[in-house]
């Protein structure tokens, strides 16, 4: 067993160990792989050993790794901030972008999609910490959003993305988590058009996927713990 593949068991482990803790099915939660700066050979050997999702931070590592991958089945979600002119190259290559933050990026991806002949997965990305540095809308803003998503023809919306809480108390980054569980069931039982089925919640890494899936995560975000720092 390579390393990767070795470190892939030990975050399964984890994840299943926590999903028992909160009294929670493990299959409910899906690794995603973070592979920014991972270059293809090793993401490539991730999926080899059983790894099916993956996440790119960059439009540019995004185009310049997936066409050495065309040939390992995987879902390829984009996760990082995307930027207006990057979302032709994102939509190439993405099955699902997690960084909606606004009207314009989920108006702009559908017109790209439209274009392609295709339809588009994505979360809606919320900002639960209140941290300036992190990208996403603010709670009070999400319902807003997901409507304006949900309504959009060649988009599906499939739930909600946060960034956990930068912060060395564990109750701070729990609330974090727990509040954008909040926010999907207001987004879930809101009656628009579009957001019944946003049931999935993309939180958590390496760090900290235990208090994540103890408050719902059904995806995490895992790279370091696989591919050790970079």
């Amino acid at each position: 067993m390579t390393a990767v593949a070795a470190s892939i068991e030990q975050v399964r482990s984890r994840i299943a160990n926590a999903a028992q803790e909160a009294g929670r099915d493990p299959a409910e939660v899906q690794l995603l792989l973070a592979v920014k700066r991972v270059e293809s050979a090793r993401i490539r050997e991730a999926l080899t050993a059983g790894a099916t999702l993956i996440g790119q931070n960059r439009a540019q590592e995004l185009v310049a790794t997936e066409p050495d991958l065309v040939d390992v089945p995987h879902e390829t979600h984009f996760i990082g901030h995307l930027q207006s002119n990057k979302v032709n190259q994102v939509m190439r290559w993405a099955d699902c972008v997690q960084s909606v933050d606004s009207a314009k990026i989920a108006q702009r991806l559908d017109r790209a999609a439209a274009t392609r002949g295709r339809d588009l997965d994505v979360f809606v990305q919320v900002n639960t910490s209140g941290e300036e540095t992190k990208a996403g809308v603010p709670p009070e803003n999400a319902g807003e959003l997901a409507a304006v998503v949900g309504s959009l023809e060649h988009l599906h919306l499939r739930g909600l993305m946060t960034i956990g809480a930068n912060s060395p108390d564990p109750g701070e980054v729990s609330a974090s988590y727990t509040a954008l569980a909040q926010v999907r069931d207001a987004v879930v039982g809101s009656g628009e058009p579009g957001t019944s089925e946003a049931h999935e919640l993309s939180m958590g890494m390496s760090g900290d996927l235990e208090l994540a899936i103890a408050a719902g995560a059904t995806m995490v975000r895992v790279g370091t713990g696989v591919f050790g720092a970079r």
